[in-house]
């Protein structure tokens, strides 16, 4: 699972190439060599190392716990598995929030340490001065308006942005503010569907991501583990499409395996090395 650069590698120009061609762009989340593998062998154009994997991978409720280290450690084992892909490394919680400084040290230890291609960073016109100092020097920035996971608790829980006079006017003078700043892509997470459409058709030079904000963004992403079916009881939320149920496969598989063991069936001789 060695990386390679070839004519098939997407950049941050994939984004804006496609944009301007009116093609979708396809974005989903990894966390590890193994599934990064799997959705860069079958042409996803980014890799999104999402913080998410707080939620995801070790069981928080919210993305806010995990660190710089933990994030590092999923970006490179993403780099180890993806050759054609962008890799996308998401900043967490107060990696970027204290001060400029901050924000550049820690974007440029994703790249130097861990092998990702762009960085993430949550956060509207306020954050703007620290976006467009990390893009200066050198390392491309997806912005992430409307729900913004890290600020959950501001917002008081997951609620649909941009439904308000206030907040569309916030949400498309953020996106105009981030595009200037140099943004190469916005995420749009819980955006009422045709103020994500409008900021789309006014960004000329950065794509919008969707998730949960309609169909007239750039493109879309979710979270691999959801759409797969590996997401908690009565988590579904309306923007989710859930392409498979493997979680009952799993239970089933785990099930015959302990049967097996128990009942001395496995291993067979077969399975057995012998003399």
């Amino acid at each position: 699972m060695s990386r390679s650069i070839n004519k098939k590698k997407h950049t941050v120009g994939t984004f804006l190439r496609k944009k301007t061609k009116g093609e979708k762009i396809t974005v989903l989340t990894a966390y590890d060599a193994f599934m990064a593998s799997l959705l860069d062998k079958v042409g996803i154009d980014s890799i999104l190392v999402g913080d998410s994997a707080s939620n995801v991978v070790h069981g928080y409720n919210s993305t806010l716990p995990i660190t710089m280290d933990i994030m590092l450690a999923h970006t490179a084992a993403v780099a180890r598995g993806t050759n054609a892909a962008l890799i996308i490394a998401d900043m967490p919680f107060m990696s970027f929030q204290p001060s400029i400084e901050t924000a550049i040290i820690n974007a440029g230890r994703f790249l130097k340490e861990a092998g990702a291609e762009a960085v993430k960073m949550e956060g509207g016109i306020e954050m703007v001065p620290t976006i467009k100092r990390v893009i200066e020097c050198g390392i491309p920035v997806m912005g992430h308006i409307g729900l913004t996971p890290q600020s959950i608790n501001r917002f008081g829980g997951p609620k649909v942005q941009g439904r308000g006079d206030e907040s569309r006017s916030y949400l498309m003078e953020s996106a105009l503010a981030l595009q200037e700043a140099g943004c190469f892509s916005i995420v749009l997470e819980l955006v009422e569907a045709s103020i994500a459409g409008e900021i789309t058709t006014a960004l000329e030079t950065t794509a919008t991501i969707g998730i949960g904000a309609g169909t007239n963004c750039d493109g879309q992403v979710l979270v691999t583990n959801d759409m797969l079916g590996l997401r908690p009881e009565g988590f579904r939320p309306k923007f989710l499409r859930e392409y498979a149920n493997l979680t009952p496969t799993i239970i089933e598989a785990v099930s015959q395996y302990i049967k097996d063991v128990t009942n001395g069936s496995f291993p067979s001789e077969d399975e057995s090395f012998t003399t």
